[in-house]
């Protein structure tokens, strides 16, 4: 006789389910601040990380995440991820900037030629 699916596996034909049961998070330590540390489990990956609280006009650093604990164990709940911050494009190696040392430069052909006529040296005859 084949026993009843526990309630946190996901049934094979929902991916959306599949998705859930991929990302769980192992509450390993809690800080007095209400940070939380976790081990963390997406897919085949393990991640060590910290959780803290959102709070009102704090900068919001990666995701945010709500945990759900299990039933059966407390320590261990799913992940629902509800930010996930937009991808950061990898610097191409070709980029122009990547080529030069140096500030950046911002100087167009009419802020030079306003420049030299500002600040260069003119000899004394040509004012008179």
């Amino acid at each position: 006789m084949k026993s009843p699916k526990p309630e946190h596996e996901a049934s094979p034909g929902n991916p959306a389910d599949s998705a859930k049961v991929a990302d769980v998070a192992l509450v390993h330590a809690v800080d007095p601040d209400g940070s939380v540390h976790v081990i963390r489990r997406r897919g085949d990956h393990l991640e060590a990380g910290s959780l803290q609280p959102l709070r009102e006009g704090a900068p919001i650093r990666g995701e945010v995440v709500a945990l759900r604990p299990r039933a059966n164990f407390p320590a261990l709940c799913d992940v629902e991820v509800l930010y996930e911050p937009p991808a950061q494009p990898a610097p191409s190696s070709e980029a122009p900037a990547a080529q030069r040392k140096g500030p950046a430069q911002i100087a167009t052909a009419s802020y030079r030629a306003n420049w030299e006529s500002i600040w260069s040296r003119k000899s004394s005859e040509q004012l008179n």
